[in-house]
């Protein structure tokens, strides 16, 4: 694999639900997220020998300018207001003293960790993906045989279903089993399971359908497949809308009262769902290294933490 992406806040969150919180510092702190990461980490660098990966990060999860078009945007998950700098999103408190610790091991380890300020994640993902794709003519199509996806991008963020392109060679490793047996979401998955056949359909089909988990109300009374069979029968979002305004046959009375009435909402969210493509990005290596980059700090850490054997994993990893 030329490049894998990691949704690390998607990961670090899984790793701090998923292992026992019997895993602690030698002064007792919980570093079960840590460990999980770079157990994570260890095992994908292992499977997929990727040549470069790079630990997306989340300088802003809840961007200003999603807020200001959709003012619910994951407001339910916001722990405190703030007018200095990003608002604090609400986690255990037992996760948010991890983080610092996620940030010193992977720079002392020497993996990239990359963020955007005002950005999320998922579009410093969406704007190395779009890099990615320009500057190369992509891969094997995921699932056709072959070396499979040349970008793979490892997140529980459905949301990220927008950047599967088989013709670039770019699929989702999505952990629904966990990150060692991964759904690989290529068109063909999109197509069987949401009967969209590209990640743009899926963008738009997230429009119509709405998504509580982020606060997107989305249009009443159209769900999943009947966003999915309106988009089929009119291939984009604004076809649909222009056959509703119209009163086209394919388009139910009701459907057409219910877009009418979410005409504001359907005005916005299109860019409030769609990834960004073109976050600023400062230079970066990713290179996957393979030694640490601070072996004299990464030993501090690995002591201080307690944290020898994932280390060690994430060490053998690159070394091999």
């Amino acid at each position: 694999m030329r490049l894998l992406l990691l949704d690390t806040a998607s990961l670090y969150f899984r790793a701090f639900f998923g292992m026992p919180d019997s895993l602690r510092s030698p002064q007792g702190e919980p570093v079960n997220a840590v460990r999980g990461l770079l157990d994570m980490i260890a095992f994908l660098v292992t499977e997929h020998r990727p040549d470069r990966l790079v630990a997306c990060w989340d300088d802003d999860w809840r961007p200003a300018f999603r807020v200001e078009a959709i003012g619910s945007y994951k407001e339910h998950r916001v722990a405190e207001l703030r007018a200095d700098g990003p608002d604090v999103e609400e986690m255990p408190e037992d996760l948010r003293a991890q983080v610092p610790v996620i940030v010193e091991v992977l720079a002392a380890l020497g993996l990239a960790r990359v963020g955007s300020p005002g950005y999320e994640a998922d579009d410093v993902i969406g704007t190395l993906v779009a890099r990615e794709v320009a500057g190369h003519d992509g891969g094997t199509p995921a699932g056709q045989g072959g070396p499979g996806p040349q970008v793979g991008i490892v997140t529980g963020d459905r949301d990220l279903f927008q950047l599967v392109d088989d013709a670039a060679g770019v699929a989702v490793l999505y952990p629904a089993r966990g990150v060692r047996d991964p759904d690989v979401v290529d068109q063909a998955r999109l197509a069987e399971k949401y009967g969209v056949p590209t990640g743009s359909a899926y963008a738009e089909m997230a429009v119509l359908r709405g998504d509580p988990s982020d606060g997107l109300p989305g249009v009443a009374g159209i769900g999943e497949k009947t966003a999915a069979k309106l988009l089929a029968a009119f291939g984009t979002l604004d076809r649909v809308l222009e056959a509703a305004a119209a009163e086209e046959k394919g388009v139910t009375p009701s459907q057409r009262t219910r877009i009418a009435a979410a005409a504001d909402y359907l005005a916005v969210a299109p860019a409030v769902v769609r990834v960004a493509d073109d976050a600023p990005i400062a230079p970066f290596d990713d290179a996957l290294p393979s030694a640490p980059a601070d072996p004299a700090a990464l030993e501090a850490l690995v002591e201080r933490w307690g944290i020898r054997s994932s280390v060690d994993r994430v060490l053998k990893a690159l070394a091999g």
